[in-house]
């Protein structure tokens, strides 16, 4: 009995942190980083940072959570976990349009070339699994945490700033939602860290190289 409640916390605490750390919320908690982290990006007015918050918010969190509720309300997907590689198809690539979309206004904002570089980046990464996805399950989560944690990581060594305890966070944070999507039999170990070192290299390379 004493191992049932405790294989149960273990994977409710799973679920807990592959929902606060879904995949749709990581861009919003990576642009909060860059408006907040201890750099000169910190000291952009404040309407700016209202407005890029808001137009992350409404195109890359609440759209795309409407059309997976759209989506799972025409049976398109079975479930809102989207377990299944082909049900995935439709929402990665909606939802690789509307970074895109981002990407397009954004870049039209006088703003810092640093905060540009990782809305493209991060279009370019979900388009990368967004293909990737048409042979094989990758782990979106996985790769979201990649992302980010390239970003902290790439913004300390850009900007001259010690970012340690963000890098150690991310880090930390990172494991935990390898760890959860293990848990949950959600992927292969394969798709986990593969999913991880494409988020990473593919933040990365884009930001470093544009």
């Amino acid at each position: 009995m004493n191992n049932l409640k405790e294989t149960n916390i273990y994977d409710t605490l799973a679920r807990l942190v592959s929902v606060i750390f879904h995949p749709l919320l990581m861009p919003l908690y990576g642009i909060v980083f860059l408006l907040t982290a201890p750099t000169f990006l910190r000291y952009l007015p404040f309407e700016a940072k209202q407005i890029l918050i808001l137009v992350i918010l409404i195109n890359n969190v609440i759209i795309p959570a409407g059309l997976l509720m759209f989506f799972r309300y025409r049976n398109l997907i079975s479930s809102y976990s989207i377990d299944d590689r082909n049900e995935r198809v439709m929402p990665l690539l909606t939802t690789a349009i509307l970074y895109c979309t981002t990407s397009f206004i954004i870049f039209r904002f006088q703003i810092p070339f640093f905060i540009k570089s990782f809305i493209f980046a991060t279009s370019v990464v979900s388009i990368i699994l967004s293909m990737i996805n048409f042979w094989w399950k990758i782990s979106i989560h996985s790769a979201a945490a990649g992302a980010m944690t390239a970003t902290v990581l790439i913004l300390s060594f850009k900007m001259h700033t010690d970012l340690l305890w963000y890098l150690t966070a991310i880090i930390l944070i990172s494991g935990l939602i390898l760890a959860s999507r293990l848990r949950l039999n959600a992927h292969k170990p394969s798709q986990v860290w593969a999913g991880f070192v494409t988020g990473f290299l593919g933040i990365s390379l884009f930001i470093l190289l544009i």
